[in-house]
């Protein structure tokens, strides 16, 4: 009870207290009113939209908030990732991270043409991603938070910083927490935005060497459960599956809760990236542990590290633009 609480008390805070939670960047400032004026129904119009999507298929709730999440980790939170190839524009959904992986671009398409049609060149294209992540989340049944808004778009991309800077699923636990804190993030978000593997699915080809060769030995990852292990081969052979689908949270796979990190306690957790944060780390052991015991614990401290992920290095006031087509910039 005293923890659901606290949760209320950090949204009221959030609601009324918008600017502690303000990302100021060059003298530009994101806070949750921005469009209040400029478009007032522009949340609800996502909303809507998100609603529609999700409900036509559970697996875009994932999808939304993993855009959101690779977006933000290359240049900041500008929509660079949606930017399609072009002339003097590499597209970043290349990138290894992103080729047949990266998902949810007509949703952001439809929202953008309902946004044009309602307030033309006012809501941006990394702003709708931002809405999309935290509705996507309430929809699966996880946490709400206030959204900062006033994010711009950019007006290029970066295949080479989206190959570079994404954490990937065999990467050290080393090598990703270094990530996060280039970002401006530490070992508590890292481990509280880890748990949005909670709903969605990873390939085959993602997590196929801690079947068989995790170490370059012909062996297999002995910190992964055998039982889960050998059920996981019959779906996933040594060669072939590539793209097979696979939930990320084998016991509540549609729903946002704190399964995810009873799963790492039991060595069921899917991705090397993921079981690291069991056997790699004791701080991040602890705070596994503590989300694990405690769902208010963990909803409170996502919203959080939602928030600070939504505020890495925004454009604001005059730089980038607000695009027309979240696919290309203005001409």
């Amino acid at each position: 009870m005293a923890k659901s609480i606290h949760f209320f008390m950090v949204l009221t805070l959030l609601t009324f207290a918008p600017l502690c939670f303000c990302h100021n960047t060059y003298g530009g400032y994101l806070y949750p009113q921005f469009y209040d004026r400029s478009c007032p129904r522009a949340q609800e119009i996502v909303h809507s939209i998100v609603a529609k999507a999700v409900a036509k298929e559970t697996r875009m709730a994932a999808s939304l908030i993993r855009l959101h999440f690779h977006d933000c980790f290359v240049k900041g939170c500008d929509a660079s990732i949606l930017l399609d190839t072009t002339g003097a524009i590499t597209s970043e959904k290349r990138s290894n991270p992103n080729r047949n992986s990266a998902r949810g671009f007509e949703v952001i398409d439809e929202i953008k043409s309902a946004l044009e049609k309602e307030c033309p060149q006012t809501v941006s294209c990394a702003d709708i991603m931002a809405l999309a992540a935290r509705d996507s989340t309430v929809l699966a049944g996880g946490p709400s938070w206030v959204v900062p808004l006033g994010r711009r778009d950019s007006k290029g991309a970066s295949l080479s910083g989206s190959n570079n800077n994404i954490p990937a699923p065999n990467n050290t636990f080393q090598t990703i927490l270094t990530k996060f804190k280039l970002q401006g993030l530490d070992i508590v978000d890292l481990v509280a935005l880890s748990g949005s593997h909670t709903i969605g699915n990873s390939r085959c080809v993602s997590f196929r060497q801690r079947l068989y060769n995790q170490s370059g030995n012909s062996q297999p990852d002995f910190t992964l459960d055998q039982s889960y292990a050998a059920q996981l081969r019959t779906r996933c052979p040594r060669s072939g599956g590539d793209q097979n689908l696979f939930f990320l949270d084998f016991v509540t796979p549609k729903k946002f809760d704190n399964s995810y990190f009873k799963n790492l306690l039991s060595f069921k957790g899917l991705l090397s990236s993921d079981q690291v944060l069991v056997t790699k780390n004791t701080v991040s052991l602890e705070l596994v542990k503590k989300y694990a015991a405690d769902n208010d614990l963990f909803f409170e401290q996502f919203a959080v590290s939602m928030i600070k992920m939504g505020n890495i290095s925004p454009l604001t006031g005059s730089r980038g633009e607000i695009r027309k087509n979240c696919r290309k910039i203005n001409t």
